[in-house]
């Protein structure tokens, strides 16, 4: 059986969310933040090296990073679902989109939440910042405009990996200003898997306390 570790309010929200769309059979183990630094507790690092979270333990094996463990669960557990398959025209769109959200999209949002901690001593950094927050919602926008998810009207798992994304960006204020964002995250957020996974590990609130 699949074995997820879960840090509430974090990263790991996507991968019981994966869990639940494809109706896997699971265990999860949920890990509280320490109250005062809102650091994940020293128990993961029993798990893996960098005590962080999502882990996923299958097979004996303990994957890390969200990008991959979608990957691979995908690929052993999917059975053809929530990814194109490997030699249509769509998979090269998927696995960009898949790597997309945290290989370039994430940084600047997670920067400027932690920017905005430090008050007037982030003033110099905030308007790259915001020029790169506004750089990639325009990108995730304007594929948004041609379809109801990222690969058109077909969800994926790459629509699960981009939801934390937004979700980075809600403190910024930003998603307002791109017309497709708030109704795509509305849709993500009225899939029933989705709800299944809010219940069994608690919401999203990225910023607050800090997503380490």
């Amino acid at each position: 059986m699949l074995k997820l570790h879960y840090l509430v309010n974090s990263r790991a929200q996507r991968i019981l969310w994966l869990l639940e769309e494809l109706g896997l059979d699971y265990e999860i183990v949920i890990y509280p933040r320490d109250p005062k630094t809102g650091f994940a507790p020293p128990e993961l690092k029993a798990i893996h090296p960098l005590g962080k979270s999502p882990l996923l333990e299958d097979n004996g094996r303990v994957l890390a990073e969200s990008g991959a463990i979608i990957d691979s669960v995908v690929r052993h557990h999917g059975k053809g679902r929530l990814a194109p398959a490997p030699d249509s025209a769509e998979y090269d769109t998927y696995v960009h989109w898949l790597h997309y959200a945290e290989g370039s999209a994430m940084l600047p949002f997670i920067m400027g939440i932690y920017m905005g901690r430090l008050g007037e001593a982030a003033a110099p950094l905030m308007p790259r910042i915001s020029s790169e927050m506004k750089n990639h919602l325009g990108y995730i926008s304007g594929t948004l405009e041609k379809g109801n998810y990222l690969l058109g009207d077909t969800f994926s798992a790459a629509d699960i990996q981009m939801s934390f994304v937004l979700e980075a960006a809600r403190p910024s204020g930003l998603l307002e200003s791109f017309a497709p964002l708030g109704p795509y995250l509305e849709r993500l957020y009225a899939r029933p898997a989705y709800q299944r996974a809010v219940q069994r590990g608690g919401p999203i609130q990225v910023g607050r306390p800090a997503n380490r």
